[in-house]
């Protein structure tokens, strides 16, 4: 039996038991209990709020639950959690000045990455192609030359996904995907996002059901996080692209 419980527990990328956090003027979110599969999307729906954030970013190891445990890929510390994962989209986190160019935000991330000895010309199409195509796939780019206020809902929450995830690591925690307000480019966000789990564990978040067909992993009501009466449910879904 302590065999097969182990076998499980490595097929989960996010273990959490009855995490919880408090703040000044009483419960966040919580207790919870969250099992999300490693690879692939997992869709947690919850109601926009300072819960899902604190959530999210617990998830990530950007703040310590005030209860339980929780385990990321076999890491129960915070700064552990926060060494293997990414949090990206989130609002007041990652925002970006709406008159700054594409360029120069690239140029500066390339600059953040680097070792301190090297110097960082700005950046080129080349380095364009090589942080944003993981993420747009066959979308078109953002032109260097472009300032971020010009660019729409979908180019600018990739792009931010983008800068975010230059290192690729093993959780990518990714704000709400309900910030594009196109039913279309909702569908399109979430598809780049499946496309991401083929080599990543991806979770984000939505008020609102996803179409499976889609191709997410896993979808996840959060009981605390939804409006009282609404029925909840966890869809596991086994038939991941780019899984053996």
């Amino acid at each position: 039996m302590t065999d097969l419980l182990d076998t499980a527990r490595e097929s989960m990328a996010v273990v959490a038991r009855g995490i919880s956090q408090k703040g000044p003027w009483g419960q966040v979110y919580g207790p919870l209990d969250l099992d999300i599969p490693a690879g692939g999307l997992t869709i947690l729906r919850a109601e926009a709020g300072a819960g899902r954030t604190a959530l999210q970013m617990t998830l990530a190891g950007r703040m310590k639950p005030n209860a339980g445990t929780l385990d990321v890929f076999g890491r129960t510390r915070a700064k552990d959690v926060f060494a293997v994962s990414t949090l990206a989209g989130m609002a007041a986190l990652d925002d970006v000045y709406a008159s700054v160019r594409v360029v120069d935000l690239l140029t500066e991330k390339i600059r953040w990455d680097a070792p301190w000895y090297r110097l960082i010309g700005k950046a080129s199409q080349a380095d364009l192609e090589r942080i944003c195509r993981p993420v747009f796939g066959e979308l078109p780019l953002p032109a260097l030359s472009s300032y971020v206020e010009e660019l729409s809902e979908l180019d600018g929450l990739l792009l931010r996904v983008a800068l975010a995830n230059t290192k690729a690591l093993p959780l990518l925690v990714v704000g709400n995907v309900d910030q594009v307000t196109s039913d279309e480019n909702h569908r399109i966000v979430v598809s780049r996002l499946v496309a991401l789990g083929q080599h990543q564990t991806v979770v984000t978040t939505t008020v609102n059901p996803v179409d499976p067909a889609l191709g997410y992993r896993a979808f996840i009501d959060v009981p605390s996080m939804l409006p009282a009466g609404e029925a909840t449910e966890t869809i596991v879904r086994t038939d991941v692209q780019g899984e053996n």
